[in-house]
């Protein structure tokens, strides 16, 4: 048995400062994994990585030193994104770019950091993070819901382009969570909206981290799939 054998896990999650990547952090941890958490600001993780996902260069500077200190990685979750809802018409085209920069552009620049250590190895795992609203849409939510649309494309292609390396990539696509990214006054709080869903609430942050989780240690049938935990919002 090499040293290798005995290398801890080590996963990489975007957006880990707060809400869904900070609860797949926790869960990570809980799980024997070492977790480097990248985001705007300093995350509650291992290694605390502080860059813009939307610049390729400083993800993948942050992405060596993971590798460095931590070791390979071997798990990458992209959660880091922002969210405003906006008439199209209001929507300016720095904002536009802003989003699909972040959401689509963030996905793109990890993926591209950690995939070279991930086929040399032939080993390895990607979970994007997409919407509900990408499979529904909803009012006022255009270019969020382009750039989650975007990444579920993104998903499956590269999905297809890796599986045979020995590479999984899924993506999961909650639908409204419980997290800072929802406003106290945001639409998705509304009770009224809440009863229409079968569950009648919001969806919890732990029952994505849930479901990224199963995909990783469990799910190894899935390659190119969409899990939706969205309270019944889309069945």
């Amino acid at each position: 048995m090499t040293t290798e054998d005995h290398a801890p896990r080590v996963a990489l999650i975007t957006g880990a400062a707060s809400g869904i990547g900070a609860e797949t952090a926790t869960l990570l941890s809980r799980r024997g994994w070492k977790v480097a958490g990248l985001d705007l600001r300093g995350s509650k993780t291992d290694l605390p990585l502080v860059a813009d996902v939307a610049d390729p260069e400083a993800v993948r500077a942050e992405v060596v030193r993971a590798t460095r200190e931590l070791g390979r990685i071997s798990l990458l979750v992209t959660v880091a994104g922002h969210y405003e809802m906006l008439p199209v018409s209001e929507i300016g085209i720095e904002r536009w770019h802003r989003m699909l920069a972040v959401h689509l552009g963030g996905a793109r620049n990890a993926c591209a950091a950690v995939l070279p250590g991930m086929l040399e190895r032939e080993e390895g795992h990607i979970v994007t993070i997409s919407s509900e609203l990408a499979l529904a849409g909803g009012d006022e939510d255009a270019h969020y819901a382009a750039a989650k649309g975007a990444i579920i494309g993104f998903t499956k292609s590269l999905a297809t382009e890796v599986a045979g390396r020995g590479v999984r990539v899924n993506c999961v696509a909650p639908g409204p969570t419980d997290t800072p990214l929802l406003a106290p006054d945001s639409p998705w709080r509304d009770p009224a909206f809440l009863k229409t869903l079968p569950l009648q609430r919001l969806v919890r942050p732990e029952e994505v981290a849930e479901t990224v989780l199963f995909l990783v240690e469990e799910g190894d049938y899935f390659c190119g799939q969409v899990l939706s935990p969205n309270a019944g919002a889309v069945i």
